[in-house]
């Protein structure tokens, strides 16, 4: 067997370990969903880190370079501006102080936002375990050499996540995120150099790539390039904007203070890795295109792993393998646990035993943890491109939680029967097309997408329209329900009493 095997094999052992020590201290819901609210400033940079660069820059960003060439960069680029406001709001939700995202809609706009918001982000998250697990499956193969078949690593993968995931919660994910994240930041800082001289630098690759690769905007996008590009770059700010998995680690912040200066670093990290991954996959396709077949959407998502494989020396080679196998453990940590909050908090919890004990809460995420890993393997079993899988999981989250999410944060005027109607509608939208994808004509769905239109453009113009529209025809909130998001307002509630 190769080293690379035994060293990540060695890598999980450490990891098994480790959470198996941290189990044991886990005794409440609060300890199991949201560390006890006790992370420090640069462990929560590093667990920002894991949670936000997942396989959908290692694998489906690369999916995406070895087919677009540098104007990949489009899609991570929305993620740069989406954690502007972030920045913004970080402090705000550490105040907030909950659980989920749920709990946010609730306030604003009642239970039946939360209960429709946390099926919308299962089917989302679920969506995006899928992927991960499926990158863990390329990690083992091209680590043996082959021998450990894509179908065999989905399989190990996802025996692993689920057993860290499981046995911590949020403990075992946000410690097991920081050595993760340092392998991550450190491979991609190493592992340019190298494969920029395997490849003969930029005039190598200009010699090996059509010119389409150096573009603004790759026609190889598909029949409507510009609307493709804007469609990633939009999936990708609105699903950081509003991601759940995030919000979780703010809430985990020792204070409000700390979770902002978080997301300061936060984002210096998040702009390097992104971009170097995609100069990494492009240099790398220039090399390896001989050795990958474009025509079987999957196989350009294993550019980067290939590379550690055969552009670096060994040791950076590890590393690099390594970063690829901890975003693929990190980011199914933080999303099975993420939804599985949601089933146990926002769904059994809220509607069903509102008194339900620590012990059987934790128990039962356990449970749940299980049950949606078992989904998304299942899906991963049968996927056929990472790169589309990705999207649309960024894309019905994106469209039917973030606008309601951040109204309810920002906005004075948004109303409960307009927030409910963004979500459902966003949500319906979304869904609608994407079985139009399977269901229409084959020369009806163009790159993916139904009559050559993203998903998201129609999903998000219905879900803002219900926003706007719904909360301007309806009576606006009074200030005592505005509270807890505008402080200010409770002054003015004051003065009326």
């Amino acid at each position: 067997m190769s080293i690379y095997l035994y060293i990540i094999l060695a890598y999980l052992l450490v990891l098994t370990g480790f959470n198996i020590y941290r189990a044991k201290k886990v005794k409440t819901q609060e300890e199991f969903m949201v560390a006890g609210r006790s992370v420090k400033t640069w462990v929560m940079v590093f667990t920002l880190i894991c949670t936000w660069i997942g396989s959908g820059t290692f694998i489906a960003g690369a999916e995406l370079a070895s087919k677009a060439g540098f104007s990949a960069i489009w899609m991570p680029a929305g993620a740069f501006v989406g954690v502007i406001f972030i920045y913004f709001l970080a402090g705000k939700v550490r105040t907030f102080g909950q659980y989920t995202i749920g709990d946010i809609l609730e306030e604003r706009y009642g239970p039946l936002a939360r209960l429709i918001g946390s099926i919308v982000i299962i089917i989302s998250f679920t969506a995006t375990v899928s992927y991960q697990f499926v990158a863990g499956g390329f990690i083992l193969n091209v680590a043996t050499d082959g021998a450990v078949p894509d179908s065999t690593g989905i399989i190990i993968t996802a025996i692993f996540v689920l057993f860290f995931t499981a046995s911590a919660g949020m403990i075992a994910v946000i410690y097991t995120d920081l050595p993760n994240g340092i392998i991550i930041v450190l491979a991609c800082l190493l592992s340019v150099p190298f494969v920029y001289l395997a490849t003969g630098g930029l005039s190598g690759i200009q010699q090996n790539l059509d010119p389409s690769y150096f573009a603004v905007i790759n026609e190889q996008f598909g029949a409507n390039p510009t609307l493709k590009v804007a469609g990633y770059f939009l999936a990708t700010m609105l699903l950081l904007m509003g991601v759940q998995s995030m919000y979780q680690k703010f809430y985990s912040a020792r204070s409000p203070r700390e979770a902002k200066k978080a997301v300061i670093f936060w984002t210096i990290g998040l702009i390097f890795v992104e971009t170097v991954v995609v100069v990494i996959a492009v240099f790398a396709y220039s090399k390896l295109k001989g050795q990958i077949d474009l025509s079987i959407p999957k196989e350009g998502a294993k550019v980067v792993i290939m590379a550690a494989r055969s552009l670096v020396p060994t040791p950076v080679g590890i590393l690099l393998l390594g970063a690829a196998c901890a975003v693929v453990i990190s980011t199914s940590m933080n999303y099975l646990l993420s939804s599985s909050t949601n089933i146990t908090r926002d769904i059994y919890q809220r509607f069903l035993k509102k008194e339900a004990s620590q012990s059987s809460l934790v128990a039962l995420q356990r449970i749940f943890i299980v049950f949606i890993g078992v989904l998304a393997f299942i899906l991963a079993m049968r996927m056929t491109s990472v790169l589309e899988t990705a999207i649309f999981a960024y894309t019905i989250y994106g469209v039917s939680i973030t606008p309601a999410l951040i109204a309810a944060l920002v906005w004075k005027r948004t109303t409960k029967a307009g927030g409910l109607a963004s979500i459902l509608s966003g949500a319906v939208v979304a869904l609608f097309l994407r079985v139009m994808v399977d269901v229409l004509p084959p020369d009806k769905v163009i790159e993916g997408d139904p009559w050559g239109i993203p998903i998201i453009f129609p999903a998000l113009f219905v879900s803002l329209l219900s926003l706007f529209g719904v909360s301007f025809l309806t009576k606006k909130p009074k200030p005592e329900e505005l509270t807890k998001f505008f402080p200010e307002k409770k002054k003015e509630y004051q003065k009326i009493g």
